[in-house]
């Protein structure tokens, strides 16, 4: 095989890779319950034998998928601060956090086992989401944006919550406004 020869299939298994992620994240969150790797496979159109070279079980797709959410979410903190005031960096993060609960629809039992073997890291995740929360508190904060005295964990806390009563289908609307009102929350009172 030439060297260019190589460097195209490279490509293309990393192309093939990132699609099946790409579905995979989309299908999960849209998905009521566990679709098989089968459904995945056909709606990325790769085959099988394609989705299983890159993830070889349920559990390294699942493991992909949640980790690449997570890094999703913690880079795009750092990302929306780069590009917006801080409490808008703060709103469109608490979407990113909707769209990561999402994905985890279609995908929760796979991912609750994993949690409970030690394969995934709950608490490390904790960890990195809670960092990404503070970044944008502490911006917020310098900037006069947001409360000082409110912490990620309540944030968090507040977003579980938001996320448990309209994580359906249809609720998206709902979603909305109690995010909207969660941050009107946030905003120093002379700015309410």
């Amino acid at each position: 095989m030439t060297e260019l020869a190589g460097r195209t299939s490279r490509a293309d298994a990393t192309r093939n890779r990132d699609q099946v992620l790409e579905v995979a994240t989309r299908v999960f969150a849209s998905a009521d319950a566990e679709p098989s790797m089968r459904a995945i496979a056909r709606e990325a159109g790769v085959g099988i034998a394609t989705l299983y070279r890159h993830f070889p079980t349920r559990e390294s797709l699942v493991d992909a998928v949640y980790r690449d959410q997570v890094v999703r979410l913690t880079a795009g903190a750092r990302e929306l601060l780069g590009q917006l005031p801080p409490a808008a960096a703060m709103r469109r993060w608490m979407d990113l956090f909707g769209d990561w609960i999402a994905t985890k629809n279609g995908m929760l039992d796979t991912l609750l086992a994993m949690v409970e073997s030690g394969e995934i890291a709950h608490a490390q995740t904790r960890t990195e989401l809670l960092a990404a929360i503070t970044t944008i508190l502490d911006a917020g904060r310098a900037a006069g944006d947001l409360r000082s005295d409110v912490g990620a964990d309540d944030i968090a806390a507040a977003l579980i919550g938001i996320f448990t009563v309209a994580s359906r289908p249809g609720h998206e609307a709902l979603a909305s406004r109690l995010l909207d009102l969660l941050l009107d929350g946030l905003r120093p009172i002379n700015q309410r």
